[in-house]
Parts: structure tokens; C-alpha cells; sequence
């Protein structure tokens, strides 16, 4: 077996490590494309209205609208804010590093397997993670696959 170390970005401002993301608002938040590139951009640093609007292409109004979801989905918060004039900057950051997307079906996920039928379906999730980065194509839009069979906590 194959353990690949994922190295995350260290953002320039503090979050939790995981956020499990289960509730409808927030599955639905990162539904929409603009929104999870906003969350892809912030993974990195935090960044203003102005920064993430000149990023994904779009007028500042929508950039606003989409961080305001976001934020009432409590998956993305203002981390700082500084002042420029009159006004008043904030800068956004996640609420985590990680979000792992969980939905409802996913109560019927966790199951007792024997060792051999686990390393089983370990390989079965490696080939089809292979098989998705061999799909990557650069003209088409970005996605992201989550999967992983491993122990879960009780293993009584």
C-alpha cells in the first residue's frame, strides 16, 4: 500500500484543520462553481473583495454576494481588516483547512469489512483516483475528488 503525504498550504491567518461539512447550507454553498473557486483561492491566503473579484473575473457586486453565502453557510469568515481612506478592507480566510463533504446518504457509508475485502476496495478508490487525474484536461473546469476507505475509530 501506497501513503501519499498531502502537504496543505499554510495560510496567513489561523483555521481549524478539518470542517466537516454535512448541513444543507453549506452543501449547497459549494454547489455553485464561482463559490468553490473562492474557497479553492482562500485555501491559500486570505484576500479581500477587490483581490478574489480581479481573480475569478467578476464584478466586485458578485464577488460580495458569493462571500456573503459563504459566510452565512459559515464556511468562510473575515480573518482581518485594515483600513484604506475612509473605509474599512476585510479580508476573508475558511473556517478550515480541509472541508470533508459529507451528505446524508453518507450514514449508510461506514461498514464492517474483513481485512481482505478493505484492501480491496482501498485499491478499487486508488485506480479510480488515477483514473480521474488521467481525465485532467486544462481547457475544461477544475474538480476535486474526495474518497477513502480506512478503520473507522470503533473497531469493536
Amino acid at each position: 500500500m501506497v501513503i501519499e503525504r498531502l502537504r496543505l498550504p499554510q495560510p496567513d491567518y489561523d483555521a481549524d484543520d478539518i470542517l466537516v461539512v454535512s448541513e444543507t447550507e453549506q452543501l449547497r454553498a459549494l454547489s455553485d462553481d464561482v463559490r468553490l473557486r473562492i474557497v479553492a483561492l482562500l485555501r491559500e491566503r486570505a484576500r479581500s473583495t477587490t483581490e478574489l473579484a480581479d481573480e475569478v473575473g467578476l464584478a466586485k457586486g458578485t464577488v460580495s454576494h458569493h462571500l456573503k453565502v459563504l459566510e452565512g453557510a459559515g464556511l468562510i469568515r473575515v480573518v482581518r481588516t485594515r483600513k484604506v481612506r475612509a473605509l474599512t478592507e476585510s479580508f476573508y480566510g475558511r473556517v478550515a483547512r480541509v472541508y470533508l463533504l459529507k451528505s446524508a446518504d453518507e450514514a449508510h457509508a461506514r461498514v464492517r469489512l474483513s481485512p481482505a475485502d478493505a484492501r480491496r476496495f482501498r485499491q478499487r478508490v486508488e485506480r479510480l483516483r488515477r483514473d480521474f487525474e488521467r481525465s485532467a484536461d486544462q481547457r475544461g473546469h477544475e474538480f476535486e475528488l474526495v474518497a477513502s476507505v480506512y478503520p473507522s475509530r470503533n473497531l469493536t
